[in-house]
């Protein structure tokens, strides 16, 4: 174990890795033996975390429909069991129910553990751990990651028990109950959604529970939905919202079936998306626009913390037509979700924190990032819109939508690509304050905003670093036709000397 690159396998907040063969150059190094590891090393963080023995402690541990997944589930468990610690084994579940379980009064585990690797391709797979105060942060990983490399534990004289557990359904009846309750149909409080179709799309992932134990129960016709059952191979498409292949499936699926409403979910089910009875995608700044309309009403004036690629339209629609705050700053889901709770504690009222690739989180649920809950809130405006005689998407009939919109990925080669690459956006910068309508974007968290103001080109971009790698993701939206080609070819001309 000594050869082992502990630090190899942290992804800022998760663990990830490799976990089969398959793909060409692609080296297994996430084994059934270092997941073990892993395991206890997060018992051993979690016991010193609590000053409690580890024989003290109750874990959970659930995983997605890898292929990988049961046995390095069973690992895990081994290696829990080893050090005496109660664990419930959840099987087949979502990431943010491994969460639920640390503070559902049946359960109260003081740690989870989920093997997942989200949307990421089948031969990979990784951990997510949580604690009663929600998901670790990036320096917890790597505390349990140098515990993990020391390779120290003290084993327990008798081996921990393991309970077998179905939580999916435990956590469903949370949402069917919140469901009636909120949508509160005196007509038939029971089945809140009576005669309207919704096609679930779980990509063959772990979100096919929301179909059978959510929706049915509820009263609504489930006919159509797709790719429901668990398969690590996802031989249907990308279990991913922001994967254009996934949602031409779902769009077609909704009007193939004459459905009311679509909904689709990533691997892990952290994240999810929308379709409307059109066919049209409510992902991306149309699912920010949709459920900062709910979360203004129910809380007028308060922030909506966003990613960094947020369109300008989406700014406009949430602080002139919802009177809120909008706050842009940067990409990843943790960067949000603590923005959101920096703001809450400095006074300033956030009840949303949702980045473009579908993960949302929301003061009212712990701020979890949890494509289900978002969904639910989205279904009981539905239900309720339509005892009015209205559409969901009246909502945001009044958003104002880019033209056109284009992501552009860029590859850096210098063996330093985060110096090589700030040094691409300090140049930049200087370049566009000598452009006269090329305006910088004040209070920018991340990489270079430009708003471009000529005619021709009447949008913005923006250009930034890769959280993780040797990437610069470029963003770029236009109001007129051809304006992104217009904007690209000239920061590509900028960009040919690097």
């Amino acid at each position: 174990m000594s050869k082992i690159d502990w630090e190899k396998l942290q992804n800022g907040s998760d663990i990830r890795g490799i976990a089969l063969e398959g793909i060409e150059g692609e080296k297994v190094n996430l084994t059934p033996d270092i997941i073990k590891i892993l395991g206890k090393s997060f018992t051993l963080w979690l016991s010193k975390n609590l000053n409690r023995k580890t024989s003290e402690l109750t874990i959970s541990i659930g995983r997605d429909s890898r292929l990988s997944g049961q046995k390095l589930a069973q690992a895990t468990i081994d290696g829990l069991q080893e050090l005496g610690v109660i664990t419930y084994n959840f099987d087949m579940a979502s990431t943010p129910a491994m969460f639920m379980s640390t503070i559902h009064p049946d359960f109260n585990c003081d740690g989870a553990i989920m093997l997942t690797a989200s949307h990421l391709p089948f031969n990979r797979n990784g951990l997510k751990f949580f604690t009663k105060k929600g998901g670790l942060e990036k320096q917890n990983i790597t505390e349990i990651l140098t515990i993990a490399k020391e390779n120290q534990f003290s084993l327990n004289k008798e081996k921990g028990k393991v309970i077998n557990r179905d939580f999916m359904a435990v956590y469903a009846d949370l949402f069917v109950d919140k469901i009636r309750n909120c949508v509160n149909n005196s007509d038939n409080f029971k089945h809140p959604l009576q005669d309207l179709k919704i096609i679930v799309d779980a990509g063959n992932g772990a979100g096919g529970f929301y179909a059978e134990k959510v929706l049915k129960p509820l009263g609504a016709d489930i006919t159509g939905s797709q790719f429901l059952e668990p398969d690590g191979t996802f031989p249907n498409h990308i279990p991913n919202p922001e994967n254009q292949q996934a949602m031409t499936s779902i769009c077609e699926a909704v009007i193939k079936n004459k459905a009311d409403f679509g909904i689709i979910f990533d691997t892990d089910v952290d994240r999810s998306a929308a379709v409307d009875s059109q066919g049209k995608e409510l992902n991306r700044n149309r699912l920010i626009a949709l459920i900062s309309a709910i979360i203004l009403r129910e809380h007028p004036q308060s922030t909506i913390v966003t990613d960094s690629i947020t369109s300008d339209g989406l700014t406009q629609f949430i602080e002139s037509e919802l009177k809120g705050k909008h706050h842009r700053f940067k990409r990843g889901y943790k960067n949000v979700i603590n923005e959101s709770l920096r703001l809450n504690n400095e006074g300033i009222e956030s009840w949303l924190a949702i980045e473009t690739s579908g993960h949302a989180a929301l003061k009212e649920n712990y701020f979890l990032d949890d494509g289900a809950y978002l969904v639910t809130k989205l279904l009981i405006e539905l239900a309720k819109l339509r005892l009015e005689n209205k559409q969901l998407t009246d909502l945001i009939s009044n958003l104002q939508e880019p033209l056109e919109s284009k992501e552009i990925r860029l590859n850096i080669k210098a063996d330093n690509f985060k110096e090589y690459g700030n040094k691409i956006i300090k140049e930049l910068e200087l370049f566009a304050q000598n452009e006269s309508d090329w305006n910088i974007v004040p209070n920018n968290y991340e990489g270079i905003r430009i708003n471009c103001v000529s005619e021709k080109e009447k949008g913005w971009f923006l250009l930034r670093l890769s959280l993780h790698d040797p990437v610069i993701p470029i963003n770029i939206e236009s109001e007129v036709m051809g304006g992104v080609e217009q904007i690209s070819n000239r920061l590509f001309n900028f960009l040919d000397q690097f």
